[in-house]
């Protein structure tokens, strides 16, 4: 089936499979936050269906997202509310640790794509050349086994935006992102064939069917 085709059967706000879905683990009502997430998306990042930005901006009632890298305009400038701290999560030569934003106002700028289309966010996007980077500290390895991954340090952008968050609003909003990040890989996992429907922490919905990939044939779980 093709991506155009089968885009009909995705769900419009977590992109997953419909029978997949995630939304029910998504925060309800979102949760509510004192720092602000800025997600700063590649387009051709925003296509693809195993991103993970705009989930976490989904999770979160005081974020925005832009789209950027569109070949015929210029990148979009950026602004936050002048009474908050601007910091971008990225490791730039000169970032600091995220702890030293713990006691601020702080909007989070969070650019998403590949290592090289973020690394590129700070020089491409106006105003953001000046703004301090800063780095989250060392932590449990990345769970997101759906692409493959060039840095060994690299997070899926959920990952590193639950732990930014959870550093600088508390744990609680960690562990909540964190979840439906979770159940987002591991059904995709179990829907190609890479996990068994036992070992999916929050399940899978009842009756759904997937195509079993040695065979083509589609099965019930088990």
């Amino acid at each position: 089936m093709s991506r155009r085709a089968n885009a009909s059967l995705r769900c419009p706000r977590c992109r997953m499979h419909a029978s997949l879905c995630v939304c029910a683990l998504i925060p309800h009502p979102r949760l509510e936050t004192r720092t602000r997430l800025l997600l700063v998306i590649h387009r051709l990042e925003d296509r693809k269906t195993t991103n993970t930005g705009r989930l976490a901006a989904e999770c979160l009632t005081n974020s925005a997202v832009v789209v950027r890298g569109h070949a015929s305009q210029p990148d979009p400038s950026i602004a936050w509310d002048p009474s908050s701290q601007p910091v971008l999560l990225f490791p730039h030569e000169g970032a600091v640790p995220l702890t030293h934003f713990v006691h601020r106002d702080v909007t989070l700028i969070v650019p998403d794509g590949t290592w090289r289309q973020a690394s590129k966010v700070r020089q491409r996007v106006p105003g953001l050349a000046a703004i301090p980077c800063a780095t989250l500290p060392p932590d449990a390895p990345s769970v997101y086994r759906l692409r493959s991954e060039a840095h060994e340090q690299g997070l899926a952008t959920l990952e590193a935006i639950a732990r930014a968050f959870g550093i600088l609003e508390g744990l609680h909003v960690r562990h909540a992102m964190e979840r439906v990040f979770r159940a987002m890989v591991e059904r995709t996992l179990w829907a190609r064939g890479s996990m068994e429907t036992e070992d999916v922490a929050d399940g899978i919905p009842s009756g759904v069917m997937r195509h079993d990939p040695r065979s083509g044939e589609p099965r019930i779980p088990a």
